[in-house]
């Protein structure tokens, strides 16, 4: 099904070859290896040498969680105007109900930047930032930064990056994206997917095969081969977007016929152009998917990698529900999560289903669920069904081709554009429920339950197709080809006059006297201070769990509402991992304040170890956790830790290259450690890290102090580039560039 190769491969005549069997010559080689569709897209972006890329992108994307920070950040940096076309979105924090008007503040906020700045704002429940984007602004050829993870519009062939606000922020202000040029890994696929297979089967099944190996981490996946033909535009766009979950850095795909058809629906065929590699191409390794052999899948709680098929888990239902149970009941605390009781005459129930967002709200995927309820019901009991299509133009396609009115009839319950299912802000499950869903994520709490509480619910990731099979079969788990129903579905068109009627378009129409409309929740960065000549550093979390997602970070759901308030954001950080680490941050904070005062604090704490403390001294807290930074983009993980006094993470590694990026722009060192031995009240100090930095040195030597007794121990800091140095050195990006602009 999926097949993971190893090593390099070449790329020719619509065949792979292993490296030492292909007997290329060096000078060949070399070529090849410009021969990617990546290489030439990240060449023509570039703007510094070969290996060591400056990325100035086409188009920026933002949706509502993140948009107010980028541009007030941006905005204390000096911000006149958009050099770029900019598109600030509303699908997540739609609901405008959570802290009174704090949300629709923000929204106000967002349309005066646009008049402002010369940006271009969609209202809420028009367009979930993604489907906007593929509709009105991919183009063939093109790179687009987005602050949302799932930023990925390859199969329209452009390649785009999901990151941390900050680097948008950096590309406003005409800075660029520097990055070692990555891998790339060639996805072969072959073979034509069966009737009641669709996107999110392929995409599972990826995942399941490259997440836990770590095999595309922070590379570029580019999908070739002639199973791409077989695949409509949807499919390719559904298995695209969650090649986040891989963790690989963004993705590229050949483009057909089917592609300059997606573009000229849409209005926009001067966008398109063929994309394919050159005759011969080299890849650092590849991923080969026969997509005849992939089956309904389903990704257990609680990550999209947990993979199976749907036929294995019902056949061996206690067995492999029992590990998850166990699971939960860990991350729980108690023995009160129960998902075995789904089980009933060997027959496994669901409480809910979703299909919903940038991979699930999809006209195809909704309109084929509709085929499969046709003439058939949810039932009145505990299972519900609820359908959000992607962007309005999605919606009223539906509408007219009669799918809306039958999913209706047959029970489901149709909502607007709102990514809220996916993070945890709509459609929550009861406590011990369990929800499948063809969304992205399912990684604990993402859905809405608080482990601090007592509650945990379980969610499941499933194609939409074996989602309406469960619902026909009255909540019992079904994949899609044991159902009936008529495959082929109504042709999409796309009305235009929707989005022309309702988006403001200001890119490259700045109005400089507009004014910024505040709500009285949105505050800017609290001062951050330069990094001192040594730093100590109290542990005030330490996560051992093998990877610790964003999400644990800092929650998504309703605290979403605050992210236009970073200190009141910042009472969250942690709340459902570590619920004490915002007090013993604040502690640090306060003898911080004390040492400024007194100087007793930390030299003290030096001192009764036996060491001279440096008189130039930082004193902050640093989180340590085995492998943190797994999922979202979003930059306040790193940020809620910096305006509590954070000075630094220590790791064995960083799940993905974006959440480092964050430590780096919000001034805080992305340190590893091989030997993980932490405890929370430990300290560590390092002296003349100013000096360490400025010289370029990865070995950072250290000192551990646990309980008075001090071990030497050696961190490493890992590549910086020479802005990534002055960034840390200054304390955060916008002292960076406020230094840089003489503000």
């Amino acid at each position: 099904m999926v097949k993971l190769i190893k090593g390099g491969v070449y790329y020719t005549e619509g065949r792979l070859l292993k490296e030492n069997a292909a007997f290329v010559v060096e000078a060949k080689k070399r070529l090849a290896v410009k021969g990617t569709m990546a290489y030439k897209i990240l060449s023509a972006h570039n703007k510094g040498d070969d290996e060591n890329l400056k990325i100035k992108f086409d188009a920026l994307a933002s949706h509502d969680i993140t948009y107010v920070g980028i541009i007030q950040t941006a905005k204390a940096s000096g911000l006149k105007q958009f050099p770029l076309s900019y598109t600030l979105t509303n699908c997540h924090n739609s609901l405008c109900a959570v802290g009174g008007t704090i949300n629709e503040d923000d929204h106000v906020f967002g349309l005066s930047a646009a008049k402002k700045y010369g940006g271009n704002y969609v209202p809420p429940h028009l367009a979930v930032i993604h489907q906007y984007m593929r509709e009105q602004e991919a183009k063939c050829g093109a790179m687009i930064l987005g602050s949302d993870s799932h930023t990925r519009y390859g199969a329209l062939g452009t390649m785009a990056v999901g990151e941390g606000g900050p680097e948008l922020v950096k590309q406003l202000l005409g800075q660029t994206y520097d990055v070692k040029r990555p891998e790339v890994i060639a996805v072969y696929l072959r073979g034509k997917l069966k009737k009641g297979v669709g996107p999110q089967d392929v995409a599972i099944a990826l995942v399941g095969a490259t997440f836990k190996k770590g095999f595309v981490k922070n590379k570029v996946l580019e999908f070739v081969g002639p199973g791409i033909k077989n695949l409509s535009m949807d499919f390719r766009l559904g298995i695209d977007v969650m090649t986040t979950e891989t963790t690989c850095l963004s993705s590229i795909w050949e483009t057909d016929d089917a592609t300059r058809e997606y573009f000229k629906i849409h209005g926009r065929e001067g966008d398109f152009k063929e994309l394919h590699p050159d005759a011969l191409a080299y890849y650092d390794g590849a991923v080969t998917i026969d997509l005849s052999r992939i089956e309904p899948m389903i990704a257990l709680p609680f990550h999209p990698s947990n993979a199976y098929t749907i036929r294995e888990v019902i056949d061996n239902a206690n067995d492999i529900l029992g590990e998850v149970q166990e699971y939960g009941n860990k991350l729980k605390g108690s023995n009160t999560f129960r998902l075995t009781d789904k089980i009933k005459d060997g027959k496994i129930y669901v409480d809910q289903g979703i299909i919903a967002g940038c991979a699930g709200g999809m006209y195809e995927n909704i309109a084929e669920a509709a085929e499969i309820l046709k003439g058939k019901n949810c039932g009145n009991g505990e299972f519900a069904l609820n359908v959000y299509p992607q962007s309005q133009p999605v919606f009223k396609c539906l509408v007219d081709n009669g799918y809306i009115s039958s999913l209706m009839s047959a029970g489901a319950v149709v909502k607007t554009a709102f990514c809220g299912p996916c993070f945890g802000a709509g459609d929550t499950p009861a406590n011990n429920g369990l929800s499948i869903r063809h969304t992205t994520r399912n990684f604990e709490n993402r859905e809405g339950s608080k482990l601090g509480e007592g509650q945990l619910a379980a969610v499941a990731l499933m194609d939409a197709r074996s989602i309406a099979a469960t619902a026909a079969n009255g909540g019992v788990l079904t994949p899609a080809t044991e159902a009936e129903y008529t495959k082929k579905v109504k042709k999409y068109y796309f009305d235009k006059t929707i989005y022309e009627n309702r988006v403001y378009r200001g890119w490259g129409n700045a109005q400089p006297d507009a004014e910024l409309v505040y709500g009285n929740n949105i505050a800017d960065w609290p001062e951050q201070i330069a990094l001192a000549n040594s730093v100590l550093m109290k542990a005030v979390s330490v996560l051992t769990d093998p990877v610790t997602t964003t999400d644990e970070l800092i929650p998504s759901g309703e605290t979403s509402s605050y992210r236009s308030n970073p200190m009141r954001l910042a009472e969250f950080a942690l709340s459902r991992k570590d619920p004490a680490y915002v007090g013993r941050a604040k502690a640090v904070m306060a003898d911080e304040k004390t040492r400024r005062e007194s100087g007793s604090i930390p030299a003290s704490v030096l001192e009764e170890a036996g060491i001279t403390p440096d008189k130039d001294i930082m004193y902050g807290s640093f989180v340590a956790a085995r492998k943190p930074g797994d999922g979202s983009a979003r930059e306040q993980a790193a940020s809620c830790q910096r305006v509590l006094g954070g000075v630094a993470n220590i790791a064995e590694e960083y799940a993905t290259k974006r959440y480092r990026s964050n430590l780096i722009n919000w001034g805080m060192l992305p340190l590893l450690c091989r030997n993980f031995d932490f405890k929370v009240g430990d300290y560590v100090y390092i002296e003349n890290i100013t000096g360490l930095i400025k010289e370029g040195a990865e070995a950072i030597p250290a000192k551990h102090i646990s309980e008075g007794k001090v071990k030497n121990i050696m961190l490493n800091l890992g590549y910086l580039t020479p802005e990534e140095k002055q960034i840390i050195l200054s304390g955060c990006l916008i002292n960076y560039n406020r230094g840089k602009a003489g503000l």
